[in-house]
């Protein structure tokens, strides 16, 4: 990643680092997590938010990865925000999967209540969104917000 980010390979050894890092980035690959990588700041915008890309961008990289972004809120420490996901062309399901499951294992790590999103992707469909353990929060009428509770019972390491 960068010289200003902390790379985390063994979740044992740096569990603190994991539970005090409140900007990370999950890499997983090929269908295993990768690497968490804690970052001083948070993800604030990305390059579809700012330049129109259009609904079939993907990220530049190697085929079947993909990066999700959260934050943990400076004023809502007991909540995590899932910011952005991006993949490369080929990606595949259980490499989301592996994202999916490495971000509740954080939150379980971090004793988070719940974790929310603005899936503003329609290429996320709401089935696929319950699929993963999320449910429609909040209703606008453009934006689509989906919150995963935990309120202290996890979802068990698959």
């Amino acid at each position: 990643m960068s010289i200003l980010t902390t790379t985390i390979h063994d979740w044992e050894a740096d569990r603190e680092a994991l539970v005090r890092g409140r900007y990370g980035v999950i890499e997983t690959a090929a269908g295993k997590l990768v690497a968490v990588h804690l970052r001083p700041w948070p993800k604030l915008l990305s390059w579809p938010e700012f330049w129109p890309a259009g609904p079939a961008y993907h990220g530049r990289g190697d085929a079947d990865r993909c990066l999700a972004y959260y934050n943990q809120p400076r004023r809502f420490s007991n909540f995590l925000a899932l910011k952005y996901v991006v993949s490369t062309p080929g990606t595949g399901y259980a490499t989301l999967c592996a994202a999916s499951i490495a971000l509740d294992r954080i939150a379980e790590l971090k004793r988070t209540d719940a974790i929310l999103c603005d899936a503003a992707n329609t290429r996320l469909s709401d089935r696929l969104l319950r699929r993963f353990g999320w449910e429609p929060h909040k209703p606008q009428r453009w934006r689509r917000n989906f919150i995963k509770r935990f309120y202290g019972e996890y979802p068990a390491s698959r």
